[in-house]
């Protein structure tokens, strides 16, 4: 399967860089309305068989247009929402604290699953249900499923399941509103990323661009 991974647009809370995590929580600004327009254009040589979106309204807003230009009605689930922030919960992404936040969701990726964010989940657990849509999105015989998602966890999870991408790589590249990850592979065979945000992805190790180490989550 081809698996589109859609950071959501543009939010007032991404503007402040504050870590925005509850359900519904807020939706688009101006900017991030015109980026789920642009959406189906830019995916347009996707041959797109199903849209997911997580259950918070950015994702939702995001993927309509693009469901639409297919067709499609967008799938709503829980599973792909960002990763719960807890007690970080409207800190400043980028603040000493707020840090915490990118450092734990990498922990998570490298291996350390049990352990949990301060007051929210842990890594098992947010593993799982990202786990648990990514197979349904498999099992339901789609050739290429694209699932709006958000920057932390699109990034945690793609470190966690590429062969080809490591933590240092992922944690290199902040995701821009509407970025894209594309993976081909599935749950039993693993997953190998093809595209980062229209970069061509390199074996992990490898050398490559690099940018800012730590984002909040979006």
């Amino acid at each position: 399967m081809r698996l589109l991974l859609v950071r959501h647009g543009q939010t007032p809370t991404n503007l402040a860089y504050l870590l925005d995590t509850t359900v519904p929580g807020p939706g688009l600004t101006e900017l991030g309305e015109r980026q789920a327009a642009a959406l189906p254009a830019a995916l347009a040589d996707e041959d797109i068989e199903a849209v997911y979106a997580s259950t918070l309204l950015r994702t939702r807003l995001t993927a309509e247009p693009l469901a639409a230009a297919r067709g499609l009605e967008v799938i709503v689930r829980d599973g792909i929402r960002e990763l719960t922030a807890g007690e970080l919960e409207m800190l400043p992404g980028d603040s000493e604290r707020g840090q915490e936040y990118m450092r734990t969701a990498f922990a998570w990726a490298a291996g350390d699953t049990a352990l949990r964010m301060p007051g929210g989940e842990s890594g098992e657990e947010a593993l799982a249900r990202y786990d648990a849509v990514v197979a349904e999105a498999a099992d339901s015989g789609a050739g290429t499923a694209a699932m709006v998602s958000h920057g932390a966890a699109i990034r945690m999870w793609t470190a966690a399941r590429a062969a080809n991408v490591d933590v240092p790589f992922a944690a290199a590249r902040p995701l821009e509103n509407t970025g894209v990850v594309i993976l081909e592979g599935s749950p039993s065979d693993g997953w190998k990323a093809l595209l980062w945000a229209g970069a061509t992805v390199v074996p992990a190790g490898e050398g490559g661009p690099a940018g800012r180490p730590l984002d909040a989550t979006e």
